[in-house]
């Protein structure tokens, strides 16, 4: 009796090439799309394509003949997702909604679906891959890089527990993207030559800044720039010494006062603007772009510095509180206080892995990297491998 799995179908090519490589393998085959978002009051329904979406994913179920339907999802991702976002840009910190909707949606609410119509698991159309082994007489489930180095997903995947990867299929995770589009266009799959979506459906064409005007008001505040000599600077001195003290200070950004430097302009909302960001700042006159070195959503006040290379945008070390260390591997986690290990990290999906130990201190993680980090943003996921696997990951602290 073939094992069945309950695919999410998305409407774009890599999750039609995964139901079509899951079929081929004799699995019996369910197609699910889900619906996140219908609320037409804060995005533009029409620049939401999740209706010709829906659509392409039909005719997909239809050329593989397989079972398809339409799940609207869209209150649990309202309350999960969208709120989440709302509350952690009105405190100053910077989501990262793809990591949670794979977290609290699909391999939550959508694996409790699957496997309430009889689903052996769950497959998505990410590029990474999974392996299992057998340690001290239990089954490891390990989350591997996909061979598409360019695409690889990994990251998006960094929450994950061992009871989900343990229901999870990643079919094109040993694919190349070209590989994935010659074999839609072979077997005539309507997605074949379809554009990949970018960012989240359900703003669609509106900017954030806009969508997050809906519930976040705009408020007038300063832009004050800093100089790259500022005094601040030259007092920082060197990581020499690896504790608790030294790293929890290394892993704060530099907190300015207004006095600090000069007014070079105003803007809408601290809240709308996050670490690194460039664009929409709307300060003229400068060598080179002006980039946000803080944001302080209390003051309403947005610091700013000119140059990629300002030494406010970078540091070495990030710290996870207590309550936000997730390990994949729970058997590698580090168990006591100084204990640590050698790992290649990423602060932001796409980023080349750095190399960095990885310290606990006080149930705390700390990740030391071996060359500065621009634009370390709170709120945002650190995630840390060994080689190509995920070993687990974190919520950047301020």
């Amino acid at each position: 009796m073939s094992k069945k799995v309950v695919i999410g179908l998305s409407g774009g090519v890599d999750s039609s090439v995964a139901a079509l490589l899951l079929q081929q393998q004799g699995y019996e085959v369910i197609g699910l799309f889900m619906r996140n978002w219908n609320d037409a009051s804060v995005t533009l329904e029409d620049d939401c394509p999740w209706v010709e979406d829906s659509a392409d994913a039909l005719l997909v179920a239809e050329k593989l003949g397989i079972p398809f339907q339409v799940i609207d999802m869209s209150d649990i991702y309202k309350e999960r997702i969208v709120d989440y976002m709302f509350a952690e840009y009105e405190a100053g910190r910077t989501p990262n909604p793809d990591v949670l909707c794979n977290r609290e949606i699909k391999f939550d609410v959508f694996l409790e679906t699957a496997l309430n119509l009889g689903a052996d698991f769950v497959a998505t159309g990410h590029y990474c891959r999974k392996a299992e082994w057998e340690k001290d007489g239990e089954k490891v489930y390990r989350l591997l890089a996909g061979k598409d180095q360019n695409k690889d997903q990994s990251y998006f995947l960094c929450q994950l527990n061992q009871f989900q990867l343990s229901k999870a299929l990643f079919p094109i995770g040993e694919l190349q993207k070209s590989e994935v589009r010659a074999l839609a266009r072979a077997h005539d799959l309507a997605t074949a030559d379809k554009k990949d979506s970018q960012g989240l459906c359900f703003i669609g064409k509106v900017s954030l800044p806009d969508f997050l005007q809906q519930q976040l008001q705009p408020k007038k505040g300063d832009i004050i720039e800093i100089s790259s000599d500022f005094e601040a600077y030259q007092k920082s001195q060197s990581l020499d010494e690896i504790n608790f003290l030294s790293l929890e200070k290394f892993s704060k950004n530099f907190v300015y006062q207004p006095t600090d430097g000069q007014k070079v302009g105003e803007h809408q909302g601290a809240h709308y603007f996050t670490n690194g960001q460039r664009r929409g700042l709307g300060v003229g006159g400068k060598v080179e772009p002006v980039f946000v070195l803080a944001t302080d959503v209390e003051k309403n006040i947005i610091y700013v510095g000119e140059g990629k290379n300002h030494p406010g945008l970078w540091r070495k070390v990030l710290r996870v509180a207590a309550e936000d260390v997730h390990w994949i591997r729970e058997d590698l986690a580090l168990q006591n206080n100084g204990d640590y290990m050698e790992v290649s990290a990423r602060i932001r999906y796409r980023q080349p892995l750095q190399k960095a130990k990885l310290y606990l201190f006080q149930q705390q993680l700390f990740l030391v990297f071996e060359e500065s980090q621009s634009s370390i943003t709170a709120g945002q996921f650190a995630a840390w491998y060994m080689d190509d696997e995920l070993l687990g990951s974190g919520v950047i602290a301020e």
